[in-house]
């Protein structure tokens, strides 16, 4: 298995990722996780790497032995400048990760404010249920820490229409999370948006 594309963009080395390109090389080989060059890229947040790849048209869809994508994994961690190359190149806003979430959800209980305006802005659908029976609002409640960071998100999720009565599993509702764990901006955010 010929893993040099891979280490290139591990190594953020543009010059030997165009250079084994131009030679040939699969831009989107597997390696031993199933991930392509551009995931290991994405990992690593090396954006000169991605973006050649992306650019030379490398698979921002592509999943792991663990259902991550590039796409996927720079929403979850925030990645930003990557998250919006795969955005512009194609990115499928209704794949899902391993929890059956979309990339809103782990970018909202992350608190990453900018990736989470950006996804909205694309697209992705605000009221996604994942396996685990939460939307993006209910992590961003229940995962959050209350802060500065996921009270805009609440807002943010809010202003795009999101349902905030949408309860988790055992009926909970966004409200009830908020108030259990005494996060009184959210809560004054979700009340004025008509939440029960």
């Amino acid at each position: 298995m010929d893993l040099q594309l891979h280490k290139a963009a591990g190594a953020n080395d543009v010059a030997a990722i165009e250079a084994l390109l131009g030679k040939g090389a699969d831009i989107d080989a597997r390696d031993g996780s199933g991930a392509t060059a551009l995931l290991v890229a994405t990992h690593a947040n090396n954006l000169d790497a991605a973006r050649a790849l992306i650019e030379a048209g490398a698979d921002v869809n592509a999943k792991d032995g663990i259902e991550d994508s590039p796409y996927l994994y720079a929403g979850a961690r925030g990645h930003l400048e990557i998250l919006k190359l795969t955005l512009a190149h194609g990115a499928d806003l209704k794949s899902i990760n391993r929890y059956g979430g979309t990339a809103l959800i782990p970018a909202s209980e992350r608190g990453h404010v900018e990736t989470v305006d950006s996804l909205i802005k694309a697209g992705v659908s605000v009221d996604h249920v994942n396996r685990l029976g939460w939307t993006a609002l209910l992590e961003a409640v229940i995962l959050g820490d209350g802060g500065r960071r996921h009270v805009e998100i609440v807002d943010l999720l809010i202003k795009a229409g999101a349902n905030v009565n949408l309860a988790d599993n055992d009926g909970v509702t966004p409200l009830q999370h908020a108030r259990g764990r005494g996060y009184s901006e959210i809560v004054a955010l979700l009340e004025k948006a008509g939440a029960k």
